[in-house]
């Protein structure tokens, strides 16, 4: 029998159960947190192998996957599976095929193609092929079977939590398509700027077209100490116009998104709220971050921590809606909304809870669709089921959110920056509701939240354009 990873014990099987074209197989996604588990295990700390800049450690990455984690892959299964315990590793030669990056999944399958009963000796053939059906890793293993019967209970492996997150790798595997995105990055004149725009070209997420000062951006370009050569320049005096440039550049058709690059957000939004010539829509803009937070099984939404101080109802009605969209384009089907406030009950004295009771109302008219409002909600009561169960509020959307809607933006950019620095948390965030999704990032963002941002902007144009298509004859 094959081990499966949810069962409580774990059994063998033994040389005379095993024959020729017995199979086994497992399915795994690479994660930082493999890569850097590898580094502190051997000893190789080298900043230029464990950090997170994809741009500057992509070839290691490779070298690690096939090395270490293909090779650990293809001993899980024969350690776990079949054989299984008692099994004595005697050699493994692998060829390497094809590169294994960060969020690639791989479905590593050995095959029984030979037996020695005088040495109780098995020869496997390994294969391992990314998500896509490229092959990856390809070879044999020798192992000596056991003899014996082992039925014993599964080792709870102790957990180790680090800083990478697997679901932000989802979100970038997700977002493949068969075209980039012709993204707009705005005024691209420092190191940080410019670096989290070509690894999103490199990651095949966008096609940059750099607006700002030609001179600045190569002198950042030389810095990064990466090649621009092959994406187009516009050059711009300084940051006002490479806003107003970008804007055009949407009229024009010649781009689909638009990134902050070393600009005032301020700046960027000038442009595009314009009256005449911006990018309004019928909607109010807001900003949502989508979370991948350690302790809380899914992705969080929050919003709105950066574009509207203190809401009106009706502001907060398409602060939601933008929320919303956003849930079902990264594949969230009735998103839960949780209204925050400091209390679970209305309180005509806190302004929060009747607009959270006014949003509900409207939700059951329709004036917001495509999601299951309650409110309002404590925090506590938001996100954890315990809490929301001893408080008695039998809800289905307490204690499982996947959007919290803040009462403003004070609250909101607290919220986003404690689970930022407290709890271990990373993000990727958009501006929505203007004609094209915004990439708002910030000078702290770390490589793979600009990364996953870009990867929400192209999932969002995606979404958008199956909206739109007309039905199936």
């Amino acid at each position: 029998m094959n081990d499966r990873p949810d069962s409580q014990t774990i059994e063998n099987r033994t040389f005379d159960e095993i024959q020729i074209g017995d199979k086994a197989s497992l399915t795994k996604r690479l994660t930082m947190d493999d890569i850097k588990l590898f580094a502190i295990m051997s000893g190789d700390v080298n900043p230029s192998h464990v950090d997170d800049d994809f741009a500057r450690s992509s070839r290691f990455h490779e070298v690690v996957a096939h090395g270490m984690w293909g090779g650990a892959l293809i001993s899980t299964v024969l350690g776990t599976q079949l054989p299984g315990p008692g099994t004595l590793y005697l050699e493994q030669s692998l060829r390497f095929h094809a590169p294994v990056t960060l969020g690639d999944e791989l479905k590593v399958t050995i095959e029984v193609i030979a037996r020695d009963p005088s040495h109780k000796q098995l020869t496997f053939a390994c294969r391992c092929e990314n998500q896509d059906g490229v092959l990856a890793i390809e070879g044999e293993a020798q192992v000596i079977a056991p003899s014996e019967k082992v039925h014993r209970p599964r080792t709870v492996m102790p957990q180790v939590r680090l800083t990478e997150r697997g679901r932000l790798h989802e979100i970038l595997h997700a977002a493949k398509l068969p075209a980039p995105l012709r993204m707009a990055v705005v005024h691209p004149v420092d190191h940080d700027a410019l670096l989290g725009a070509i690894a999103a070209a490199k990651h095949s997420l966008i096609i940059p077209l750099l607006i700002g000062p030609v001179a600045r951006i190569q002198a950042a370009a030389e810095e990064a100490q990466i090649d621009i050569t092959e994406y187009e320049v516009i050059d711009v005096p300084h940051s006002h116009a490479a806003a107003r440039r970008a804007v055009e550049l949407i009229h024009e058709g010649r781009a689909e998104a638009l990134m902050k690059g070393s600009l005032h957000t301020d700046e960027l939004m000038h442009e595009v709220l314009k009256r005449d010539g911006g990018l309004r829509t019928e909607r109010f803009i807001s900003h949502v971050m989508a979370f991948d937070v350690p302790t809380y099984p899914r992705p969080l939404l929050i919003t709105d921590a950066a574009i509207n101080i203190h809401p009106s109802l009706e502001q907060k009605r398409d602060i939601i809606q933008n929320a919303i969209e956003l849930a079902q384009a990264m594949e969230i089907g009735i998103p839960k909304v949780a209204l925050l406030s400091a209390i679970e009950t209305i309180n005509p004295r806190l302004p929060s809870t009747l607009d959270a009771a006014a949003l509900c109302k409207m939700a059951d008219r329709g004036q917001i669709h495509g999601g299951l409002l309650d409110g309002p909600l404590a925090f506590d009561n938001a996100v954890s089921e315990i809490a929301a169960k001893t408080k008695g509020i039998v809800s289905p959307v307490a204690g499982r959110a996947d959007i919290l809607v803040a009462p403003d933006l004070e609250s909101a950019n607290m919220l986003i920056k404690q689970l930022k620095y407290l709890a271990d948390a990373t993000g990727a965030g958009l501006v929505l509701g203007a004609r094209v999704p915004i990439v708002l990032t910030s000078r702290a963002d770390e490589v793979i939240s600009r990364l996953a941002s870009c990867a929400l902007a192209l999932l969002l144009v995606q979404y958008q354009q199956r909206s739109t298509l007309p039905p199936e004859v």
